[in-house]
């Protein structure tokens, strides 16, 4: 048994590096920079209108005229065109190249459009409603950074610079394995002394979050088919998540077979709840790493959010957050385990306002429901007051 903070710091200390890949930006979403982004280009390439309406030379204006005679008309995609008088003005719509001789654009709303002139019912200033070229980057400026991941701003920007082709962290090829013979499928109906398969869903849907699509399988409580199912498995994938198997009882072949298998134990025990059982090990001749968590639902949700998010992040290269939110509740927390306790998430007036979710332990699945993360105490003689801030490690979206 090692504490929660050693366990922590041995887990990501086995983050590795999977490399990178091209993938095309239709399937870039959610992925993980593996190169700097320089524009090709200035950001915007031209002075470009802002507005629909007219552009003039301002010094028509500081002469005293109010009243222009239209040249023409310029949309957005037509090549830049000349003012052939600068006491003249052309029609331009948003987005159109702003002609070289004009430096400020009127628009319609200020405008009278009368018999082939336009009449202005506003003074403009001069330089307003264009968006001038290379205001925003310039050519080979850092528009993104490594390391990034990319949502659809990025995805913007991707295709503004011309990468179709992108260089992304590679994603490592996860399986999911379930143990257990009072397991049966979701769309059967138990017997009394059966449960439907819960876990492997889960944790398929926290993967599928992260981009990874793993590969799922269950074992019934049988050594030899465990053994023989694993090698294949260890032996195909960067990380395999195991739930349940993993404790003292009889039918617990988890830790044996790995052993057999050759897989480097790192811990088996961590001082916390839920989770205390979760085995961590390594098979040095493949690195794949073994993350094997209680069955228990809550305990797999919060180690695989805990532990197996974090290696994850670390091993992209993906800087790891630190949250702390402040507690509605005062806390004891003695003894010697960690307590990861499931927390609703509250704003007041800009701060995370933490409140402890109603539970009922760890094979409370419908708990989670209401559950934004987990509040992270580590045992201490004093109680952990309420306003005090606390480590927070959240498991949805809190916007």
């Amino acid at each position: 048994m090692i504490s929660y903070k050693d366990a922590y710091k041995k887990v990501l200390d086995l983050s590795q590096d999977f490399g990178n890949e091209q993938v095309s930006l239709q399937k870039v979403m959610g992925r993980i920079l593996a190169e700097d982004i320089i524009a090709d280009r200035n950001f915007p390439p031209f002075n470009r209108a802002t507005k629909d309406g007219i552009a003039i030379n301002y010094d028509a204006i500081e002469k005293g005229l109010t009243t222009f005679k239209i040249e023409g008309v310029l949309a957005a995609g037509m090549p830049s065109q000349q003012l052939k008088d600068s006491d003249n003005c052309i029609e331009i719509m948003t987005g159109a190249v702003v002609p070289n001789d004009a430096d400020t654009v009127v628009m319609y709303e200020h405008l009278i459009i009368e018999n082939g002139s336009a009449t202005l019912t506003k003074n403009p200033t001069r330089g307003q409603d264009i968006h001038l070229n290379g205001s925003d980057q310039k050519k080979g400026d850092l528009v993104l950074e490594k390391h990034s991941a990319i949502s659809a701003a990025e995805i913007g920007v991707l295709a503004a610079v011309g990468k179709a082709s992108i260089s992304v962290r590679t994603l490592p090829k996860v399986a999911i394995v379930s143990t257990g013979n009072e397991l049966v499928e979701v769309e059967e109906m138990p017997l009394p002394h059966q449960i439907r398969k819960s876990n492997i869903h889960t944790l398929f849907a926290a993967l599928s979050q992260e981009g990874i699509a793993p590969n799922k399988l269950h074992l019934p409580d049988e050594k030899d088919h465990i053994k023989k199912t694993l090698d294949n498995t260890l032996k195909e994938h960067n990380a395999v998540l195991l739930s349940g198997g993993v404790s003292k009882g009889k039918f617990d072949f988890i830790p044996q077979v790995l052993d057999e298998l050759g897989v480097e134990k790192i811990f088996h025990g961590v001082f916390q709840r839920p989770g205390k059982p979760f085995w961590f090990g390594i098979q040095r001749e493949t690195k794949t790493v073994v993350f094997s968590f209680p069955g228990n639902p809550v305990s797999t949700f919060a180690n695989y959010n805990v532990y197996f998010r974090d290696w994850l992040k670390r091993s992209l290269g993906v800087p790891l957050p630190k949250i702390d939110v402040i507690l509605k509740e005062a806390v004891a927390v003695k003894g010697d385990l960690t307590l990861l306790l499931r927390a609703k998430i509250a704003f007041n007036q800009g701060h995370l306002i933490a409140s402890l979710v109603k539970e009922n332990g760890s094979g409370d699945l419908c708990s989670l429901v209401d559950t934004d993360g987990f509040i992270v105490l580590e045992p201490r003689s004093n109680t952990y007051e309420v306003g005090e801030l606390v480590p927070f490690v959240p498991t949805r979206d809190l916007l």
